[in-house]
């Protein structure tokens, strides 16, 4: 596959996670979501602050046939920091995207 191609693999992953969140959070603006440009280091979905308090999340997209699952979480946990909880988008071909968090978190925040 063609750099090109993947970066655009890419790309759709994070426009698709941008687009949920607006569809799915009231009183979001286009600009509160918004997709960083490949290539360009931290969160691949940038959040305003009206938008991070409805999803508190750190977004890392990873659209991919083949992937280090820890090493991808961890890249997420370095752009989080200790602000956010780091949330991975993974996909593949012919898949539906899944949506990796820490365990214990997950456990702990559940309602």
């Amino acid at each position: 596959m063609k750099p090109s191609s993947g970066k655009a693999k890419g790309r759709r992953l994070q426009q698709w996670a941008m687009n949920l969140i607006l569809d799915r959070f009231t009183g979001l603006e286009e600009d509160d979501v918004t997709s960083r440009s490949m290539g360009a280091g931290g969160e691949d979905v940038l959040l305003s602050p009206k938008a991070r308090k409805k999803f508190p999340f750190s977004i890392e997209c990873k659209n991919t046939e083949r992937l280090n699952l820890h090493r991808a979480y961890d890249q997420c946990k370095a752009n989080a920091g200790d602000q956010h909880e780091p949330l991975l988008i993974v996909k593949k071909n012919h898949s539906t995207p899944l949506a990796v968090v820490d365990a214990e978190w997950f456990i702990r925040n559940w309602r």
